[in-house]
C-alpha cells in the first residue's frame, strides 16, 4: 500500500505541479517567495512548506487520504521532483470579423531539484517538454549559506523584476521584456533577511541572442513590512541592436480578504531611428478570497508604446475567476476586453478563456 500511494503521488506531481507564482498569495499570507518555493526569486518548484501550504490553506477541498503528505520529496528531501500541465481554449472578438477559437496544451513542464550538499548546494532542472520541440528552461546551480541569508545562482534562470505574474502577457511583463518565458544566462547574487529582498544579476540579456550580443545588469530590492511590501527594480542593457534602460516601481498590501498588486514600468529604448523611445506600462490588480479555493481577480493595465506620440496608448482589462477544487488542479475562467486607437480594431478585442492548470 505504502509503494502504491508514493507511486500515484508521484504521478500526480509530475502532471499538476504548478511553475508558476501567484504573487498575491505572497501578500495575502505574508509570506516571503522563498518561504514556499526553492528558487530564492518564487515560481516553479515549490519546497516542503509550499507543498503543505498548497494542500492545506488554498483548496477548497481536502485530498483524497490516498494522497495526502505528499510533497514531491524523494531520498530524504535530497531530490524533488514536479511538473506542469497547463491546458486552454481562449475564444477571440474583434470587430468585423469572425469570431476565433483556439484551444489544446499551452504547456507541459518537467522540473527537479538535487541537493548536492544538502542545504547548502544543489543543481535546478525547468524541462518544457510540449508542446513543440523539448525546451530548457531553467537550469542552474545554487549556493546557499543557511543562517546567513546569502545565495548565488550560476546558469539559466528567469530574472528577478517587478511581479513574478503567472500572466505573461501583461504589459508589465511584456514591456520590461522580464517575464517567467524568457530565461537568461548569468549569475545572481541574493540575500534574503526579514525585511529585505535583494537581487543583483549580470547575464547575456534575454533579447542578445540570433547574431544580437551585449549584456544585462539587473538589480531589485523588496522591502518587507507586515502591511505589505514595497519593491524597486532596474535594468541596463548594452546591445548591438540598441541599449535599454528599465525602472520599475511595485508594491503590495491586503485589505481584509482583497490583495492588492500595482507596478509601474519605464522603459527608455536607443537605437531607433527618430531618437530614443520612451514607454511606460502599468498594472493594478485586486484579488479578493471569496472563500476558500474561490478568487476573483480583477486587473486594470495601461502601455504608452511611445510617449512622444499622444493618443497611442492602450488599456487591458481582465476579470477572472479561479477555483482550486483540491491542491494540485485549478480551474480558470475569464474575460480580457482590450483598447487602443479607434482605427485598429484588433487593439479593441475582447477574450474569453477557461484554462485548467496544474498548482503544486
Amino acid at each position: 500500500m505504502r509503494a502504491w500511494r508514493l507511486w500515484l503521488g508521484l504521478a500526480l506531481a509530475l502532471l499538476f505541479s504548478g511553475v508558476h507564482a501567484e504573487p498575491y498569495l505572497a501578500i495575502r499570507t505574508g509570506l516571503k517567495c522563498v518561504a514556499c518555493h526553492v528558487n530564492p526569486t518564487g515560481g516553479g518548484l515549490r519546497n516542503a512548506v509550499g507543498n503543505a501550504f498548497a494542500q492545506g490553506a488554498i483548496p477548497a477541498n481536502a485530498l483524497p487520504e490516498a494522497l495526502q503528505g505528499w510533497n514531491g520529496s524523494l531520498l530524504d528531501d535530497r531530490l524533488r521532483l514536479g511538473g506542469d500541465l497547463r491546458t486552454a481554449t481562449t475564444r477571440t472578438a474583434v470587430a468585423g470579423q469572425p469570431t476565433s477559437s483556439v484551444g489544446g496544451t499551452e504547456q507541459v513542464r518537467l522540473y527537479a531539484d538535487v541537493q548536492l550538499v544538502k542545504d547548502y548546494l544543489g543543481a535546478y532542472l525547468d524541462q518544457q517538454v510540449a508542446p513543440g520541440k523539448s525546451e530548457r528552461q531553467e537550469a542552474y546551480v545554487r549556493l546557499s549559506t543557511p543562517g546567513l541569508g546569502w545565495y548565488a545562482k550560476a546558469g539559466q534562470f528567469y530574472l528577478p523584476f517587478g511581479w513574478r505574474l503567472q500572466d505573461s502577457q501583461a504589459f508589465v511583463r511584456q514591456l520590461s521584456g522580464i517575464n517567467m518565458t524568457e530565461p537568461d544566462k548569468g549569475l545572481e547574487l541574493g540575500h534574503e533577511s526579514d525585511e529585505w529582498s535583494v537581487q543583483l544579476v549580470r547575464s547575456g540579456g534575454p533579447g542578445n541572442k540570433g547574431g544580437v550580443s551585449g549584456h544585462q545588469t539587473t538589480a531589485q530590492a523588496i522591502w518587507i513590512q507586515p502591511w505589505g511590501r514595497v519593491g524597486a527594480a532596474a535594468a541596463q542593457v548594452k546591445s548591438s541592436a540598441g541599449d535599454r534602460q528599465a525602472w520599475g516601481l511595485f508594491a503590495g498590501t491586503a485589505t481584509g480578504p482583497v490583495a492588492w498588486l500595482a507596478e509601474l514600468d519605464l522603459v527608455s529604448d536607443a537605437g531607433y531611428p527618430e531618437g530614443t523611445r520612451r514607454q511606460l506600462a502599468t498594472l493594478l490588480e485586486a484579488n479578493w478570497l471569496v472563500r476558500q479555493g474561490h478568487n476573483l481577480k480583477l486587473t486594470s493595465e495601461y502601455l504608452d508604446p511611445d510617449r512622444r506620440v499622444a493618443h497611442d496608448n492602450k488599456v487591458r482589462y481582465s476579470l477572472v475567476y479561479e477555483y482550486t477544487p483540491i491542491a494540485f488542479v485549478q480551474l480558470r475562467a475569464g474575460m480580457r476586453k482590450f483598447g487602443g486607437i479607434p482605427q485598429n480594431a484588433t487593439d479593441n478585442r475582447r477574450q474569453a478563456f477557461a484554462e485548467l492548470h496544474g498548482m503544486f
